[in-house]
Protein backbone atom coordinates (compact mmCIF):
# COMPACT_ATOMS: atom_id res chain seq x y z
CA UNK A 1 0.00 0.00 0.00
CA UNK A 2 2.72 2.40 0.99
CA UNK A 3 4.42 1.81 -2.66
CA UNK A 4 1.24 2.32 -3.85
CA UNK A 5 0.61 5.78 -2.95
CA UNK A 6 4.45 6.84 -3.38
CA UNK A 7 3.94 5.33 -6.87
CA UNK A 8 0.72 7.75 -7.11
CA UNK A 9 2.40 11.12 -5.67
CA UNK A 10 5.07 10.85 -8.04
CA UNK A 11 2.79 10.27 -10.61
CA UNK A 12 0.73 13.19 -9.72
CA UNK A 13 3.71 15.73 -9.24
CA UNK A 14 4.98 14.31 -12.72
CA UNK A 15 1.68 15.65 -14.26
CA UNK A 16 1.67 18.76 -12.69
CA UNK A 17 5.67 19.33 -13.25
CA UNK A 18 5.87 18.12 -16.70
CA UNK A 19 9.26 19.96 -17.80
CA UNK A 20 11.10 19.07 -14.36
CA UNK A 21 12.95 16.14 -16.22
CA UNK A 22 14.16 18.66 -18.65
CA UNK A 23 16.32 21.84 -18.56
CA UNK A 24 13.40 24.28 -16.96
CA UNK A 25 14.87 28.00 -18.45
CA UNK A 26 11.72 30.23 -16.67
CA UNK A 27 9.30 29.44 -13.92
CA UNK A 28 5.78 31.67 -13.63
CA UNK A 29 5.81 34.38 -10.36
CA UNK A 30 2.42 35.09 -10.98
CA UNK A 31 -1.05 34.69 -12.25
CA UNK A 32 -4.56 36.05 -12.43
CA UNK A 33 -7.47 35.19 -14.65
CA UNK A 34 -7.94 32.48 -17.14
CA UNK A 35 -4.43 31.41 -17.83
CA UNK A 36 -3.27 27.95 -19.82
CA UNK A 37 -0.54 26.36 -20.06
CA UNK A 38 0.25 23.92 -23.06
CA UNK A 39 -3.39 23.86 -23.03
CA UNK A 40 -4.06 22.91 -19.75
CA UNK A 41 -5.88 24.97 -17.78
CA UNK A 42 -4.67 26.97 -14.47
CA UNK A 43 -0.58 25.55 -14.21
CA UNK A 44 0.71 26.20 -10.38
CA UNK A 45 2.10 29.40 -9.76
CA UNK A 46 5.71 28.63 -9.42
CA UNK A 47 5.81 25.70 -12.18
CA UNK A 48 9.07 25.53 -14.27
CA UNK A 49 9.14 26.41 -18.33
CA UNK A 50 10.92 24.47 -21.39
CA UNK A 51 11.52 26.37 -24.45
CA UNK A 52 8.72 26.31 -26.60
CA UNK A 53 6.00 26.11 -24.32
CA UNK A 54 3.29 28.15 -24.35
CA UNK A 55 1.08 30.04 -22.29
CA UNK A 56 -2.54 31.11 -23.42
CA UNK A 57 -4.39 34.16 -21.14
CA UNK A 58 -8.09 34.76 -21.99
CA UNK A 59 -9.67 38.25 -22.00
CA UNK A 60 -8.57 40.40 -19.07
CA UNK A 61 -5.88 37.50 -17.22
CA UNK A 62 -2.27 37.82 -16.70
CA UNK A 63 0.54 36.07 -15.77
CA UNK A 64 4.26 36.80 -14.93
CA UNK A 65 7.30 34.87 -16.21
CA UNK A 66 10.84 34.97 -15.61
CA UNK A 67 13.88 33.67 -16.62
CA UNK A 68 16.06 31.89 -14.42
CA UNK A 69 19.64 33.01 -15.56
CA UNK A 70 18.55 36.48 -16.07
CA UNK A 71 16.29 37.43 -13.92
CA UNK A 72 14.30 39.15 -16.40
CA UNK A 73 10.37 38.88 -15.79
CA UNK A 74 8.06 39.20 -18.22
CA UNK A 75 4.60 40.35 -17.43
CA UNK A 76 2.02 39.12 -20.30
CA UNK A 77 -1.70 40.17 -20.86
CA UNK A 78 -4.78 38.69 -22.10
CA UNK A 79 -6.02 37.76 -24.38
CA UNK A 80 -3.02 36.31 -25.74
CA UNK A 81 -0.53 33.78 -26.48
CA UNK A 82 2.83 33.69 -25.85
CA UNK A 83 5.82 31.25 -26.35
CA UNK A 84 8.87 31.05 -24.07
CA UNK A 85 11.83 31.40 -26.16
CA UNK A 86 15.73 30.88 -25.20
CA UNK A 87 15.60 34.06 -23.20
CA UNK A 88 12.62 35.66 -24.30
CA UNK A 89 8.93 35.56 -24.40
CA UNK A 90 7.72 35.70 -27.90
CA UNK A 91 3.58 36.81 -27.89
CA UNK A 92 1.39 36.96 -30.77
CA UNK A 93 -0.07 40.29 -29.82
CA UNK A 94 0.77 43.34 -31.75
CA UNK A 95 2.76 45.00 -28.90
CA UNK A 96 5.51 42.56 -27.18
CA UNK A 97 5.36 42.01 -23.25
CA UNK A 98 6.64 44.44 -20.35
CA UNK A 99 9.61 43.09 -19.04
CA UNK A 100 11.49 44.43 -16.14
CA UNK A 101 14.78 43.62 -14.89
CA UNK A 102 15.61 42.08 -11.61
CA UNK A 103 18.68 41.06 -9.41
CA UNK A 104 16.99 37.47 -8.60
CA UNK A 105 18.72 34.92 -9.37
CA UNK A 106 16.16 31.72 -8.46
CA UNK A 107 17.59 28.37 -7.77
CA UNK A 108 16.08 25.66 -9.92
CA UNK A 109 16.71 23.59 -7.09
CA UNK A 110 14.25 25.47 -4.56
CA UNK A 111 12.16 26.13 -6.80
CA UNK A 112 11.24 22.46 -7.79
CA UNK A 113 11.24 21.53 -3.90
CA UNK A 114 9.19 24.60 -2.76
CA UNK A 115 6.61 23.81 -5.66
CA UNK A 116 6.69 20.41 -5.31
CA UNK A 117 5.64 20.62 -1.42
CA UNK A 118 3.10 22.86 -2.17
CA UNK A 119 1.79 21.00 -5.48
CA UNK A 120 1.30 17.62 -3.14
CA UNK A 121 0.28 20.10 -0.11
CA UNK A 122 -3.22 21.00 -2.14
CA UNK A 123 -4.28 17.90 -3.57
CA UNK A 124 -3.95 15.61 -0.59
CA UNK A 125 -4.88 18.52 2.09
CA UNK A 126 -8.23 16.71 2.31
CA UNK A 127 -6.95 13.71 3.96
CA UNK A 128 -4.70 15.67 6.23
CA UNK A 129 -5.37 15.03 10.08
CA UNK A 130 -5.80 17.49 12.91
CA UNK A 131 -2.98 17.71 15.15
CA UNK A 132 -1.62 19.37 18.60
CA UNK A 133 -0.07 22.30 18.27
CA UNK A 134 3.16 22.87 20.10
CA UNK A 135 3.35 25.77 22.58
CA UNK A 136 6.54 27.17 21.02
CA UNK A 137 6.39 28.82 18.01
CA UNK A 138 8.97 30.78 16.83
CA UNK A 139 11.95 29.87 16.07
CA UNK A 140 12.13 25.81 16.98
CA UNK A 141 13.14 24.44 13.58
CA UNK A 142 16.14 25.46 10.50
CA UNK A 143 17.76 28.67 10.42
CA UNK A 144 16.84 32.02 11.14
CA UNK A 145 17.94 35.00 9.35
CA UNK A 146 18.51 37.62 12.17
CA UNK A 147 20.51 38.01 14.97
CA UNK A 148 17.62 39.41 16.97
CA UNK A 149 14.88 37.38 16.75
CA UNK A 150 11.48 38.01 18.13
CA UNK A 151 10.74 34.38 20.06
CA UNK A 152 6.91 33.29 20.19
CA UNK A 153 4.69 31.06 22.05
CA UNK A 154 1.26 30.21 22.73
CA UNK A 155 0.44 31.75 25.91
CA UNK A 156 -2.34 31.17 28.48
CA UNK A 157 -4.26 34.29 29.19
CA UNK A 158 -2.68 36.30 32.09
CA UNK A 159 0.40 33.89 32.36
CA UNK A 160 3.79 34.84 33.01
CA UNK A 161 7.06 33.08 32.80
CA UNK A 162 10.82 33.13 31.90
CA UNK A 163 12.72 32.55 28.77
CA UNK A 164 16.14 31.55 28.84
CA UNK A 165 18.37 31.78 25.68
CA UNK A 166 21.52 29.51 25.26
CA UNK A 167 24.46 28.76 22.95
CA UNK A 168 24.78 25.40 22.03
CA UNK A 169 27.40 23.36 24.28
CA UNK A 170 26.99 26.12 27.17
CA UNK A 171 25.18 25.71 30.41
CA UNK A 172 25.44 29.39 31.49
CA UNK A 173 22.36 31.17 29.64
CA UNK A 174 23.59 34.41 27.61
CA UNK A 175 19.82 36.26 28.23
CA UNK A 176 17.20 35.13 30.55
CA UNK A 177 14.04 37.08 31.37
CA UNK A 178 10.37 37.45 32.88
CA UNK A 179 8.26 37.29 30.20
CA UNK A 180 4.20 38.05 29.48
CA UNK A 181 2.31 38.40 27.06
CA UNK A 182 3.27 35.64 23.96
CA UNK A 183 6.76 37.49 22.07
CA UNK A 184 9.63 38.34 23.21
CA UNK A 185 12.39 40.59 20.62
CA UNK A 186 15.69 39.71 22.16
CA UNK A 187 17.81 42.37 23.56
CA UNK A 188 20.99 41.58 22.69
CA UNK A 189 22.60 40.01 19.38
CA UNK A 190 23.52 36.81 18.28
CA UNK A 191 26.58 35.32 16.80
CA UNK A 192 25.72 34.52 13.16
CA UNK A 193 26.06 30.97 11.70
CA UNK A 194 25.82 29.75 15.21
CA UNK A 195 23.89 27.33 17.24
CA UNK A 196 21.25 28.01 19.84
CA UNK A 197 18.49 26.82 22.13
CA UNK A 198 15.62 28.16 24.35
CA UNK A 199 12.96 27.58 26.84
CA UNK A 200 9.92 28.82 27.92
CA UNK A 201 9.16 27.69 31.81
CA UNK A 202 5.67 28.80 34.37
CA UNK A 203 6.05 28.57 37.49
CA UNK A 204 8.87 26.85 37.40
CA UNK A 205 8.12 23.60 34.81
CA UNK A 206 9.41 23.65 31.48
CA UNK A 207 6.47 24.42 28.68
CA UNK A 208 9.28 23.85 25.13
CA UNK A 209 12.34 24.45 24.46
CA UNK A 210 13.44 24.79 20.60
CA UNK A 211 16.58 24.94 18.66
CA UNK A 212 18.04 26.76 15.81
CA UNK A 213 20.90 28.35 13.97
CA UNK A 214 21.43 31.89 12.71
CA UNK A 215 22.30 32.09 9.09
CA UNK A 216 25.90 33.10 7.79
CA UNK A 217 27.34 36.95 8.07
CA UNK A 218 27.11 36.69 4.27
CA UNK A 219 23.60 35.48 4.08
CA UNK A 220 22.21 38.20 6.58
CA UNK A 221 23.63 40.97 4.52
CA UNK A 222 21.79 39.28 1.29
CA UNK A 223 18.61 39.26 3.57
CA UNK A 224 18.58 42.97 4.21
CA UNK A 225 19.66 43.96 1.14
CA UNK A 226 16.98 42.01 -0.85
CA UNK A 227 14.17 42.36 1.87
CA UNK A 228 11.16 43.75 0.05
CA UNK A 229 9.74 47.03 0.77
CA UNK A 230 6.32 47.03 2.00
CA UNK A 231 4.46 48.36 -1.40
CA UNK A 232 6.91 45.56 -3.56
CA UNK A 233 5.43 43.65 -5.96
CA UNK A 234 3.93 40.16 -5.27
CA UNK A 235 6.50 38.66 -7.53
CA UNK A 236 9.35 40.64 -5.86
CA UNK A 237 7.89 39.10 -2.25
CA UNK A 238 7.58 35.47 -3.47
CA UNK A 239 11.04 35.36 -4.35
CA UNK A 240 12.35 37.26 -1.14
CA UNK A 241 10.38 33.98 0.34
CA UNK A 242 12.20 31.30 -1.81
CA UNK A 243 15.52 33.08 -0.98
CA UNK A 244 14.64 32.54 2.77
CA UNK A 245 13.62 29.14 1.91
CA UNK A 246 16.76 28.17 0.24
CA UNK A 247 18.99 29.50 3.23
CA UNK A 248 17.05 27.05 5.59
CA UNK A 249 14.77 30.26 7.33
CA UNK A 250 11.77 27.88 6.44
CA UNK A 251 9.64 29.49 9.09
CA UNK A 252 10.72 33.18 8.14
CA UNK A 253 9.59 31.61 4.39
CA UNK A 254 6.14 30.36 5.42
CA UNK A 255 5.26 33.28 7.32
CA UNK A 256 6.01 35.45 3.89
CA UNK A 257 3.75 32.67 2.03
CA UNK A 258 0.94 33.09 4.57
CA UNK A 259 0.82 37.46 4.12
CA UNK A 260 0.78 36.61 0.25
CA UNK A 261 -1.97 33.95 0.95
CA UNK A 262 -3.93 36.28 2.86
CA UNK A 263 -3.48 38.87 0.11
CA UNK A 264 -4.41 36.26 -2.84
CA UNK A 265 -6.93 33.33 -2.26
CA UNK A 266 -6.96 32.52 -5.53
CA UNK A 267 -3.88 30.82 -5.73
CA UNK A 268 -3.98 27.64 -3.18
CA UNK A 269 -0.33 26.94 -3.49
CA UNK A 270 0.55 30.20 -1.19
CA UNK A 271 -1.60 28.66 1.35
CA UNK A 272 0.09 25.35 1.20
CA UNK A 273 3.63 26.46 1.47
CA UNK A 274 2.20 28.41 4.68
CA UNK A 275 1.83 25.25 6.50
Amino acid sequence: MKNLKSAALAALLAFSFPSIASEAIAFITDLRGDVALDGNPRPLLLAELDKGQRITLARDASASVMFIASGKEYLLKGPGEYQVRDTEMAGSTPLPPLVRSTDWRASSKVLVRVARTSAASVRMRSIAKARKEPRLVFPTEGSIATLQPTFRWRAEPAESGELAVHAVGQDKPIHVAVVSGASYRLPVRLKPASDYAWTYAVAGNEVGSGRFRTVSAEALQQVELRRPADKAGFSDRLLFALMLDEMGATQEAREVWARLAAERSDLPELAAMAK
